[in-house]
């Protein structure tokens, strides 16, 4: 009983300071969130110091945390499976997964064998990418599996990396190509360019890669960002899209489709089944659908999520 006590002590220390250096929360707000008193709140703070719980990064698992992940690991085979704490305040934070993934990225990176890596778009992959360590590895290679350029010609804010290229000196290459084409006809034209069948060539030799998974409804971000517009958005709807990764969309299933914006799309598709360590890193409720989707499909062989959507995933 002595055992579990402490450690159910140390899980309360870890979520407080979770909330505190990683979301940002006040010790009154802790204490709300937590249900306890703010004395109790600043006690928990300065236990998850005392025992060095966290340092930059949080290092104490959290049991129910890990819990969730080795059943999502264990339910769908995966290779990589990380969950970290919701946030109760701010549900949609996408701080916790940004963390993991960057750490991912960092135990990744820090190989002096050079290796590659392959980033899709999307904002928890941007915030991952920002929290990246500075390290010089110029024999490493970064490259976009995304088409960056949306209809009206401009780049997108989400584009990652050029970021990680700057922050770890490694070569990078770009997919500069508009996101979608304006005919199924001239995009078979323009991915077989020798400059874009390069990128190309390198992504297919990637050791990681880290993409985002997006919902396909009215609030899909590949419509909110300029990328498809709201009539291709409702048909990609019709013919049963559900989710998108790297602006490739997919059914129920995790099986991609054979029509509408996916004729025209100039990204790299995702391997079917995932034989590259493919990471897909997303929360939220309206997303659920669409990571089961690309988790039922094997789009995406690893994950990194919330404990709330890890749950939601699992009761399905």
């Amino acid at each position: 009983m002595a055992v579990e006590n402490e450690k159910s002590r140390l899980d309360d220390a870890a979520r407080a300071g979770w909330l505190y250096f990683i979301a940002g929360h006040t010790q009154d707000e802790i204490a709300k969130l937590l249900q306890v008193s703010r004395a109790s709140a600043q006690r928990l703070v300065s236990l998850c110091l005392a025992e060095r719980l966290i340092t930059f990064r949080l290092e104490h698992p959290i049991a129910a945390c890990m819990e969730l992940a080795a059943r999502l690991k264990q339910r769908f085979d995966l290779s990589h499976c990380e969950v970290v704490p919701a946030d109760p305040a701010a549900p949609q934070a996408t701080a916790g997964i940004a963390e993991r993934c960057a750490n991912l990225l960092d135990a990744t990176l820090r190989s002096e064998t050079p290796v590659i890596v392959a980033l899709g778009t999307g904002r928890a992959v941007r915030a991952a990418v920002e929290r990246v360590t500075p390290i010089d590895r110029p024999n490493h290679q970064i490259v976009s599996l995304v088409g960056n350029i949306s209809a009206d010609g401009s780049a997108s804010f989400y584009d990652t990396v050029g970021r990680l290229a700057d922050r770890t000196g490694a070569r990078h290459y770009p997919m500069p190509l508009p996101f979608l084409m304006s005919s199924e006809d001239e995009r078979n034209k323009m991915v077989r360019i020798e400059p874009i069948a390069k990128v190309k060539a390198v992504a297919a030799k990637a050791d990681l890669r880290l993409v985002g998974i997006g919902q396909m409804d009215q609030k899909a971000q590949v419509h909110i960002d300029g990328f498809v517009t709201r009539d291709e958005l409702f048909e990609m709807m019709r013919q049963g899209a559900i989710g998108e990764i790297t602006g490739w969309a997919y059914d129920s299933k995790g099986r991609l489709l054979k029509a509408g914006t996916n004729k025209r799309l100039t990204s790299i598709p995702p391997e079917v089944p995932a034989r590259t360590t493919t990471i897909g890193a997303a929360i939220g409720a309206a997303k659920v659908p669409a990571i089961a989707a690309a988790l039922n499909g094997r789009l995406i062989n690893g994950l990194i999520t919330d404990e709330t959507t890890a749950r939601a995933i699992l009761e399905r």
